[in-house]
């Protein structure tokens, strides 16, 4: 399965708008799939990306599934993001 969050928009920044897009993903792309089914998150298209929306999408998500994948992540503020998640949020992908 793979995520395309530009389609959530190219500035991905509020908590409520990260909550907003989990429950997307959750009621559209990601029910059914089973725990060890591998996501591909892309990030081609998204120029901003603020923790607390990641902290929303991308940890939630990689708190269900055992395999993250990400991609088109050079963005310097999704680089930024990530290790802040890593940091904080003990993210492991």
């Amino acid at each position: 399965m793979q995520i395309k969050l530009v389609k959530f928009g190219e500035v991905l920044i509020s908590r409520p708008a990260g909550r907003e897009a989990f429950l997307a993903m959750s009621a559209y792309l990601t029910k059914g799939l089973k725990k060890d089914e591998k996501i591909t998150i892309d990030f081609k298209g998204v120029k901003v990306l603020a923790p607390s929306w990641a902290d929303e999408v991308i940890t939630k998500l990689a708190k269900e599934f055992k395999s993250i994948k990400l991609i088109n992540a050079k963005n310097e503020t999704v680089q930024q993001t990530l290790k802040t998640l890593r940091e904080y949020s003990n993210l492991k992908i």
